[in-house]
């Protein structure tokens, strides 16, 4: 039986696939997308022409495990993440919210992996 959507997910829904109807990932310049629940965040950089995760971190790995999902959490998230990056020579990125509004902890990552000199 499929789960009842609250409106607050059904509107995150409608955000999602409208961001993802235009931004798509190429080997030149990845997408890199963001997913956050109340216990944890995790983000990867996709190549979409062949559908492979180039890249990926979470607070569920074990050097992470005590960054919680909060705005200096994912800041510090952020620019590990742009460090990895880095190593694997990835300087450009399209940046996918997956419908979450740009503001918070999403924010907060993105000003990270920033700072950490990847672009957007």
């Amino acid at each position: 039986m499929l789960k009842k959507m609250n409106d607050k997910d059904r509107r995150r829904l409608h955000r999602k696939i409208h961001i993802r109807k235009t931004v798509s990932g190429t080997p030149e310049r990845p997408r890199m997308t963001i997913t956050r629940s109340n216990r944890n965040l995790s983000v990867q950089v996709v190549d979409d022409t062949v559908g492979r995760t180039l890249a990926s971190i979470s607070t569920l790995e074990k050097e992470f495990s005590t960054i919680r999902p909060t705005v200096e959490g994912a800041a510090k998230l952020g620019e590990a993440f742009g460090e990895r990056l880095k190593e694997k020579k990835i300087a450009k990125v399209v940046f996918d919210r997956n419908g979450y509004l740009y503001h918070g902890v999403v924010k907060a990552f993105a000003d990270g992996a920033r700072k950490a000199g990847i672009e957007f």
